[in-house]
């Protein structure tokens, strides 16, 4: 969902936005593919990995857990401008902030190589990215539970289960129809690619209300300006039916 930053933005600015979601993603914890000590790995060892108190401290795989070998944990992960960066790190570390003493990029693509390079890494990045690099990395189960689909549909799989949206600027699918057709287009044809890509499709209802709001212009977020960690599908649906409702 849209930041509370990116809302201040829209406000200075005078944008007035369309909020579509499009998909669900499985944030997916992944290491190189030699590491055979970790298949499963809690919230609370993200936590103790990932949290700022652990930056330039939790240096070594058996600091977070001490079956796990006395080796160098090298990490990876997207850059603070990301999307990807705010959700993980307001899930695990109950804030927008993370420790800084990693290797971040912006593309997801440099961080599987980085991962796949490195026996000692621990990285993770949108379950896409996963999906089409598996003969390079192994995904680490989160709290008992695999990043696969039916996981997210069910559920099962918290709290790095999110949703994905596009914004369209109001005024702008005002003023240009075919700002407008496209993103009919892009709504009608989503569904059937996601799959192949490693999203997660939503239920045909969903993609109906997306259209409805874009067609009425309904403008604003039903969101407040934060990640919403443990959404489930049927929530975000509830929440589009009570905003057109409104």
């Amino acid at each position: 969902p849209i930041s509370v930053e990116e809302l201040k933005e829209c406000d200075a600015n005078k944008v007035r936005f369309i909020e579509l979601p499009i998909a669900f993603d499985a944030l997916t914890v992944v290491v190189n593919p030699q590491n055979n000590w970790v298949d499963d790995i809690s919230t609370t060892e993200l936590r103790t990995i990932w949290n700022p108190a652990a930056e330039n401290k939790i240096k070594r795989w058996n600091q977070i857990n001490p079956a796990w070998p006395d080796q160098p944990i090298t990490l990876h992960g997207p850059g603070k401008d990301s999307g990807t960066y705010d959700f993980f790190s307001d899930v695990i570390n109950s804030k927008d902030a993370s420790r800084g003493d990693f290797n971040f990029s912006e593309d997801d693509e440099a961080l599987v190589n980085a991962v796949s390079q490195d026996a000692n890494a621990l990285g993770y990045f949108g379950h896409a990215y996963y999906e089409q690099n598996r003969d390079k990395l192994k995904a680490l189960k989160v709290n008992g539970i695999e990043p696969t689909r039916s996981n997210v549909e069910d559920s099962k799989y918290q709290p790095l289960s999110r949703p994905l949206f596009i914004y369209v600027n109001a005024q702008k699918a005002q003023e240009n129809p075919a700002l407008e057709k496209f993103v009919e287009y892009y709504l009608d044809r989503v569904p059937n690619l996601l799959d192949s890509i490693g999203y997660i499709p939503l239920p045909d209802e969903a993609y109906h209300l997306a259209r409805v709001q874009l067609q009425k212009f309904e403008v604003g977020t039903v969101f407040e300006g934060r990640p919403q960690p443990n959404l489930t599908i049927g929530e975000l649906l509830r929440k589009q039916a009570q905003f057109e409702a409104k």
